[in-house]
């Protein structure tokens, strides 16, 4: 077990925010999460936070880097606010609330996944195909597969996908990992391109438009620069900020109110907006 400082993260929000879709509450309120190569459960313990897994190997590290400890996010919230004080109300209502950091392979099939899809559907989806093609991890007396590798799934075809319930999204999976068979290094090539110049990488891609490509960005790249662009998002840009509802409209006017922080931005307005519902 390592015990980690908890500093400012609210967990729950966190988690159940939908950026992710593989981690379970527990009887205990405590969390268990799948990640890449192992799987934790985090309890809140006071400040701290408790942490076991199958695999404690740099476990600290590990967990600390994937809920964004080490990232100051009270400096951004005070920048935002300084900046754009119509902001102030609804970032007081997020505290904790962060953008946890994925693994770049997850999020370039699971966001293809969830495309015109909802959460249980893609949650079943993922763990068919983890169940089928991943690493089995026995912790805590249960069993949990880690989501299959490239090398492992990079030749199934679309019949394959389909037995996961991914529907019309089986050929643009496919497309997805022809892109890496072509190119190796792809997905790490994004990291040193603009944001618009990997969003346009990315939606080459047949199969993968703006919005999915958006979410790759900023769940698995932590682009806080960009941001998946629904109805619901263009319905609240507009009626809130007297913005054109188009796609074009609502980017530019985020980008040049919010800056390098609009995906951000909108995150933090979806959690309001969904905790109001509650």
């Amino acid at each position: 077990m390592v015990k980690i400082l908890k500093k400012d993260i609210n967990l729950y929000d966190t988690l159940f925010s939908g950026q992710c879709f593989r981690m379970i509450l527990e009887l205990d309120n405590s969390y268990t999460i799948i990640l890449k190569d192992r799987v934790v459960n985090i309890k809140e313990d006071n400040k701290y936070l408790l942490v076991t897994s199958n695999n404690e190997n740099n476990l600290e590290e590990v967990v600390s880097n994937y809920l964004d400890l080490y990232r100051d996010y009270q400096e951004i919230n005070d920048c935002l606010v300084t900046n754009n004080s119509i902001l102030e109300e609804d970032i007081s209502k997020c505290c904790g609330y962060k953008i946890l950091r994925q693994d770049k392979f997850e999020m370039y099939i699971t966001y293809i996944i969830s495309q015109n899809n909802n959460v249980k559907r893609i949650n079943e989806s993922v763990n068919k195909l983890s169940e089928a093609y991943g690493e089995k991890v026995i912790f805590r007396n249960k069993e949990y597969y880690l989501f299959p590798t490239f090398d492992v799934i990079k030749d199934l075809n679309e019949n394959d996908f389909r037995n996961f319930g991914v529907g019309f999204r089986d050929s643009y999976i496919v497309n997805a990992l022809n892109k890496l068979k072509e190119e190796p290094n792809f997905l790490d090539k994004l990291d040193s391109l603009s944001t618009k110049d990997a969003l346009d990488e990315l939606t080459k891609i047949k199969g993968i438009g703006t919005k999915v490509a958006s979410c790759i960005l900023l769940f698995g790249y932590s682009r806080f620069d960009t941001f998946p662009i629904d109805t619901w998002v263009r319905k609240y840009v507009s009626n809130n900020f007297n913005v054109k509802d188009d796609i074009k409209s609502i980017s530019e006017y985020m980008l040049n109110t919010f800056g390098k922080y609009c995906g951000l931005v909108i995150q933090y307005f979806y959690h309001v907006e969904r905790n109001k519902k509650h």
